[in-house]
């Protein structure tokens, strides 16, 4: 296939068209869209009555409210442990969803600034807890890796109780994401 490498067309070694190559950060989209995702699904849970936010799920990590307070101070969490930066820590446990809302779109913001710095996603992070010094040593890589696979696993969890309550959860998959931002374009059969 006659294609050349520019900014139109990508050509891998199967001589097919892939796109443009990648810019930025690697993880840049799998970041935004793990904010966006959850800054969603808060905003589904705004309306909830407090006996809704109270709903849990069998199999699930709790009631509605409990998975988000546990899903954004995690992330914020591992924000600490991965920048050393203390304005991270909050205090999740007295949250109510429009202060983990607040604090949800911060963390966006700070994994954007830390994956536009050059991170080694080898470099070794150890971390204590200093409630009960319980200690973990991960590389960067691996925490980035847990950091996005623990908020689609409790992003789930809150959609199956919402979906309990006869609440449809809003789109927060990857490819909603795109088509939010104007970066995916689908284009359904005309016959």
């Amino acid at each position: 296939m006659g294609h050349s490498k520019s900014a139109a067309c990508f050509q891998r070694a199967t001589g097919l068209c892939y796109g443009a190559p990648m810019s930025g950060a690697l993880l840049a989209d799998a970041f935004a869209h793990h904010a966006w995702a959850t800054l969603r699904l808060i905003d589904a849970c705004i309306p909830l009555s407090p006996l809704q936010l109270e709903t849990a799920v069998p199999g699930t990590y709790g009631s509605i409210l409990e998975t988000v307070r546990h899903l954004v101070g995690a992330d914020s969490w591992y924000l600490f442990d991965m920048t050393g930066e203390r304005t991270f820590r909050i205090e999740e446990d007295q949250m109510d969803l429009q202060e983990l809302r607040a604090a949800m779109e911060s963390d966006g913001v700070a994994w954007s600034a830390l994956l536009a710095q050059d991170v080694d996603p080898a470099a070794v992070v150890k971390e204590v807890d200093e409630d009960d010094g319980f200690e973990r040593e991960a590389p960067i890589g691996i925490r980035l890796a847990q950091a996005l696979h623990h908020g689609t696993d409790h992003r789930s969890q809150i959609c199956t109780a919402l979906t309990t309550l006869g609440v449809e959860p809003p789109v927060i998959g990857v490819w909603g994401f795109g088509l939010s931002d104007g970066r995916v374009i689908e284009i359904p059969p005309t016959s």
